[in-house]
């Protein structure tokens, strides 16, 4: 899940489901092991968050040995989690989840055809190479709100080609949205859930920031921001119902908290490999390359939050993807969808890896324990 040596380095932090107190816990890895570390001053994930330095303060809390990584991976599989054990969960808790879209030109290109094939996969080959032929890579050098930029879009109205996804992928503001409600991302080895309506979907590999109330970026994840490409591409005004569904969002395995090891440059040059493996035998490698980012990831989060728009419980904020995979799975021209079965696995050497296996959303367990939950539960503790 993690090299050795960045779990030696590294400070890793997450949330468990302890089943013997009913609620989760606050966690951190040390020597392989994982600490509960959930005191009266770090009762959630959002206020080890707060801390001015989360990473000194985990790596010296006090705590309670509750098992090896291997044991609650072991116990965080879709099957095992029916064992009531203690297991992952997504490593995030009170945050909002924002997420921020079209911030790579490729993927810019493949929502553009998305809108134009009006979400029908079977119009997508024919559409991709008119736009290829009009566009080609000179959108890959743009810096976004340029002039240089002002002139692209002038020239691609006259193309007749102008798109909404365009006017974010290279105008001056960035495409930011709601993924999901606080407290309910899924974590390593959950089932990930597509709406049942979508026949075009795919997985989303994306570094994914956590930040505190004032808008410091305290460490980074990994994550899944599940697409529904027929969904949305139907019409942008259908964004939230193609991305905030059950078990849409796959955030984990931890939180590695940012300190003299890991920091925002680490961010900017990470590498991402994913992997789908269907039960019938297929196959799907990709790559994101955050070296190819249009907007800086402190941009991101500039415009996400500030004087017009703060989160008092701070957030996570997934940073976009270049990936968009387009090659057959079935039919030709239909591109590439989802199977239930699907096993995604998302990874970066200095992160870990993220593993979710992918059914409806009607079939994955609902979320039931919610931000009233949770303080319940804490004040039964004695935490609040």
């Amino acid at each position: 899940m993690i090299e050795t040596s960045e779990l030696e380095r590294g400070c890793f932090v997450g949330r468990i489901w302890r089943p013997e107190v009913g609620g989760p816990a606050v966690a951190v890895l040390r020597g392989g092991r994982v600490i509960d570390i959930t005191s009266k001053r770090t009762p959630t994930m959002r206020d080890l968050l707060e801390l001015d330095d989360p990473a000194a303060f985990a790596r010296s809390a006090e705590g309670e040995d509750i098992g090896s990584l291997g044991e609650i991976i072991a116990a965080s599989t879709e099957d095992a989690l029916r064992a009531g054990k203690a297991h992952l969960l997504a490593p995030c808790d009170l945050q909002a989840i924002k997420a921020c879209g079209v911030t790579f030109a490729r993927s810019m290109i493949e929502r553009v055809i998305e809108e134009r094939a009006a979400g029908d996969a079977s119009r997508a080959a024919a559409i991709r190479e008119r736009v290829g032929a009009i566009i080609g890579d000179s959108l890959r050098s743009l810096k976004p709100g340029s002039e240089e930029a002002a002139r692209v879009k002038a020239a691609l109205i006259e193309e007749g080609m102008w798109s909404q996804y365009l006017e974010v992928g290279i105008g001056p503001d960035a495409e930011v949205f709601t993924k999901a409600q606080p407290m309910s991302s899924v974590g390593w080895g959950a089932a990930v859930g597509l709406h049942p309506i979508s026949h075009w979907n795919n997985p989303e590999p994306e570094i994914v920031l956590a930040v505190d109330s004032a808008g410091r970026v305290k460490g980074a994840s990994l994550g899944n921001d599940v697409n529904l490409r027929d969904v949305e591409g139907r019409s942008a005004l259908l964004l939230g119902k193609a991305k905030d569904n059950n078990a849409s969002c796959s955030i984990g395995p931890f939180i590695r908290l940012f300190d003299d090891h890991f920091g925002i440059d680490d961010v900017r040059r990470a590498e991402l490999k994913l992997r789908v493996e269907g039960t019938d035998g297929f196959v799907l490698d990709g790559s994101s390359s955050m070296a190819e980012i249009s907007r800086d990831p402190l941009d991101l989060v500039a415009q996400t939050c500030g004087r017009h728009h703060q989160y008092p419980d701070g957030f996570m904020l997934f940073l976009g993807t270049l990936f968009a995979p387009i090659e057959d799975r079935d039919t030709p021209g239909q591109g590439f969808t989802h199977k239930t079965g699907d096993i995604v696995s998302i990874t970066n050497q200095r992160i870990g890896t993220l593993r979710n296996v992918v059914r409806l959303s009607t079939g994955c367990p609902e979320w039931t324990f919610g931000a009233a939950a949770l303080m319940r539960n804490l004040s039964q503790r004695g935490l609040l």
